[in-house]
């Protein structure tokens, strides 16, 4: 049977220059991995291209280096027995074949020297195995020594050896699995699916930052959903993400059903991930009803209610960025106010929508507004087509509204048009509690619609207000 040959997928120029550099250094060289993959996927062109010589990779990497017209620098990693140089917006690593044996507390291996097939052992999954031959003689040579070009057929994501022993010796194929099946929209083989569940406590020896590397791809992956149930399916969603796993199931008191809280959550996201690739959004969406699991509640008169659950979630996003190793910042800041705000929308598209509270909502959410707009529209998830159109229509009502209010009003980030410093110098006072009483006054009566957004306006009501409380204007 004749081998699988696949010129067209060197079409860059870069592999030329790595076959001449392998012919004067007498090395056997390989590109492998991902590019390979979406090639026959006819994905794109990669620009990560990995490389791997039965050889010294950093040796072939220089040695490319000094054939390109630019000379580019090459990065070496002597610990890891690899180097990194780029060729215009392509990324090429090299490496040396190698085998690998691990021990039970780390995922980092022992490393030694190795041929191509022991390099292709050590590979995570078959699909990631295939290689096509850069060696003059067999120039694009496909070389598939577990079929993983039949997997790329059948869609399927499977180990090359005994995944019970993959899973367990780098846990975090686990996670790479489950991601690659969320992104490919591919199927993890039996067999395999049941070696992550019976591995799934090895996740603990995987760090915060890696796994949350393999969260974020899940999360910005066309359907985020799949990979969160097979997370939850494989057992491994209560050691990373507890608030979500809190979330499932549906409890009834007498006659009385809430709807399950993480499925909702999941069809959120996946609502908000055909309207956006903002990555903080996403997530502000995967934990907009973390905080329902503490705040349940039944009540015989009124049922299940989760009082509160936006203020307890809120504060909940920092713990949960605080134990993941995730950024403390303006991103986690942006997530815990969309947290926070994420039910306010809908009540105003529930009620007749006043300027006033129209106002308010523009105010409080600031420059995240079309945010939290976005994710309350994600938040339909009714079945009931009539019920749908009606929220849909009163959210389009609540944007008219805030495109007038915003036009007319100019409250969104606003400071009051009257100083603190003027308020001082107005009532010839030092700093005091009255000053900020009458600067939320203002404030309150702008967003109230009592006085309008502007100058005159705010003071004559200082002055007013000053007067309610007992202070004698010494310039007005």
């Amino acid at each position: 049977m004749p081998v699988p040959n696949f010129p067209e997928a060197l079409k860059p120029k870069i592999f030329e220059v790595i076959t001449q550099a392998s012919e004067e250094l007498n090395l056997e060289t390989y590109v492998i991995g991902g590019y390979v993959r979406d090639f026959l996927l006819k994905r794109g062109s990669a620009k990560d291209i990995d490389i791997v010589a039965v050889g010294s990779g950093i040796e072939l990497a220089e040695k490319v280096a000094s054939l390109l017209p630019h000379k580019p620098k090459v990065q070496v990693f002597k610990t890891y027995g690899t180097a990194m140089l780029r060729d215009g917006d392509i990324e090429v690593e090299f490496v040396g074949a190698r085998k690998e044996s691990y021990n039970e507390n780390s995922r980092n291996p022992v490393v030694e020297n190795g041929s191509l097939e022991d390099d292709q052992n050590r590979r995570d999954f078959t699909i990631n195995a295939l290689a096509l031959s850069l060696n003059k003689n067999t120039l694009g040579d496909l070389i598939d020594p577990f079929d993983g070009i039949v997997d790329l057929e059948r869609e399927i994501i499977r180990t090359p050896l005994d995944p019970d022993i993959t899973y367990s010796d780098d846990p975090l194929r686990m996670m790479r699995a489950i991601r690659f099946a969320t992104q490919l929209d591919f199927t993890i083989e039996r067999k395999s699916l049941e070696a992550i569940s019976a591995n799934k406590d090895r996740i603990k020896i995987i760090t915060k930052e890696r796994i949350v590397d393999e969260l974020h791809k899940i999360m910005l992956s066309k359907t985020p959903s799949k990979g969160f149930l097979l997370l939850e399916k494989t057992g491994l969603l209560p050691y990373i993400l507890p608030e979500l796993t809190a979330l499932k199931g549906i409890e009834e008191k007498e006659g009385q059903k809430h709807k399950d809280n993480f499925y909702h959550t999941l069809e959120v996201v996946d609502n908000i991930s055909e309207n956006t690739e903002d990555l903080w959004l996403r997530w502000a969406a995967l934990l907009h009803d973390i905080g329902k699991a503490p705040t349940k509640r039944f009540h015989k008169k009124i049922g299940w209610t989760f009082h509160g659950h936006e203020f307890v979630g809120s504060k909940m996003v920092f713990k949960l960025f605080k134990r993941l190793k995730m950024p403390l910042n303006e991103k986690m800041k942006f997530v815990q106010k969309l947290v926070l705000m994420s039910s306010r929308p809908i009540v105003i598209a529930e009620d007749f929508v006043t300027d006033s509270a129209v106002r308010r909502l523009i105010f409080d959410a600031g420059d995240y507004l079309e945010s939290l707009m976005t994710l309350c529209e994600a938040d339909i998830t009714t079945k009931n087509p009539k019920r749908y159109r009606k929220y849909h229509n009163n959210f389009k009502t609540v944007r008219q509204k805030i495109e007038e209010v915003e036009e007319r009003d100019h409250v969104r980030n606003f400071q009051p048009p009257v100083s603190g410093e003027e308020i001082m110098s107005t009532f010839d006072l030092q700093p005091s509690k009255e000053i900020g009483i009458i600067k939320e006054a203002i404030k309150e009566a702008i967003l109230e619609g009592e006085i309008s957004n502007e100058y005159e306006a705010a003071h004559a009501f200082m002055l007013k207000k000053g007067k309610e409380l007992g202070l004698e204007a010494v310039k007005s």
